[in-house]
């Protein structure tokens, strides 16, 4: 799993609808230039998180990390903020079992519900979850939910430092 968030989780991605929409078609677009398979994926106003298969991690990172720097450059552009810091890291995660697989595909889905911007996570347009939900059908889909649970599943990762 990768994730990246503003810095100082400011919403720049979110700016508007138009650039989480662009920006979420232009990450997946890039992402699969150099990986064998994008799972899940959401993208909030201010961070993302993507499940994706790799077998060359350090170039997909830095494919990403050109990525960050050009979505910069034009965002700082457009809002006449240049020099402006917009992303802090990217964070990388093996999966280590298939129960953690499952619990990062429902984490990620979830992601929108957890922040409060949508009650069902398949409501969120700037996520796999439409897809997946299609893909897998509404039982699959509620059998994965109960059967992988977050419980605490990415407390702190999203809370600002003190």
């Amino acid at each position: 799993m990768l994730t990246a968030s503003c810095y100082e989780h400011q919403p720049v991605i979110g700016y508007t609808a138009d650039r989480l929409r662009d920006f979420s078609a232009a990450l997946i677009e890039s992402l699969l230039s150099t990986c064998e398979r994008v799972h899940a994926w959401v993208v909030l106003p201010n961070h993302y998180h993507v499940l994706l298969t790799t077998l060359e991690l350090k170039r997909t990172l830095s494919n990403l990390g050109r990525f960050h720097g050009r979505t910069s450059f034009q965002w700082n552009g457009e809002e006449a903020k240049r020099g402006r810091q917009v992303w802090c890291n990217t964070v990388d995660r093996a999966m280590r079992s298939e129960a953690h697989f499952w619990a990062t595909m429902n984490y990620i889905h979830h992601n929108p519900v957890r922040h409060g911007y949508v009650s069902k996570w398949q409501d969120w347009p700037f996520s796999s979850a439409r897809e997946y939900l299609e893909s897998v059908g509404e039982t699959t889909a509620a059998d994965t939910w109960r059967n992988f649970p977050l419980k605490d599943y990415g407390a702190g990762w999203d809370e600002p430092s003190l």
